[in-house]
């Protein structure tokens, strides 16, 4: 067997480590347009060698970042589409963000769970969500959100829970998919006027919000 190069054997010992800098630039790109009143985001140091030492960033074993957590840190701001090159994160949690939820975020194709709720996020679902083929959990409830379910969210075939209540969405639910599975309620009409329709995802109650025209 021929001997590997000595550049690719340092090549391969590099990646994770050039991975991992690729997603502390993102997140530190991303922290300059947040506002953080109580510098909870001051460990976000882009001269360290990976994000993995920074607090609210949980990594894996080969030092990619796989979960974001700073909720109830009182950070403000937009989601940035930076968030799209962490291509190994897995779950999502954060609150007081504003703004349109950026199409990058359909890049991560390794996301479990996205909890984006009670934050003042605007404008519509994206469609690109349709390519998060391992989103079993998505929370996007309690937001400002406007038009409809897209209905490309029917290949995902692993969704267990969705909330998308106390919105302002409107339309029709989709059919086919992980929902064709939800349990349709009937609430009273007084309840439907004031609450929306009621349905359930597997053992999981949850809400959608529709205004009706």
């Amino acid at each position: 067997m021929a001997p590997i190069p000595m550049l690719l054997v340092l090549l391969f010992a590099a990646s994770p480590a050039s991975s991992s800098n690729s997603e502390g630039e993102a997140l530190h790109a991303w922290r300059a347009r947040l506002t953080d009143p109580t510098n909870v985001l001051q460990s976000w140091d882009p001269t360290l060698v990976n994000p993995c030492t920074w607090f609210h960033v949980t990594c894996d074993p080969q030092n990619r970042v796989i979960r974001l957590d700073l909720g109830n840190s009182n950070i403000s701001g937009p989601i940035g589409s930076e968030l799209g090159r962490l291509e190994h994160l897995q779950e999502l949690y954060r609150n007081n963000l504003k703004g349109k939820i950026p199409a990058e975020l359909g890049n991560l194709k390794n996301l479990i769970s996205m909890d984006l709720y009670g934050n003042h996020l605007q404008g519509e679902i994206p469609k690109s969500f349709a390519k998060l083929k391992s989103l079993r959990f998505l929370r996007l409830n309690n937001n400002k959100l406007t038009g409809s379910i897209p209905r490309e969210l029917v290949v995902l075939s692993n969704l267990k829970i969705l909330d998308v209540s106390n919105n302002d969405l409107c339309g029709t639910i989709p059919i086919g998919g992980p929902f064709a599975n939800f349990p349709l309620q009937r609430p009273s009409i007084v309840n439907l006027m004031q609450s929306g329709l009621a349905f359930g995802i597997m053992h999981s109650v949850v809400h959608v919000e529709k205004r009706l025209i």
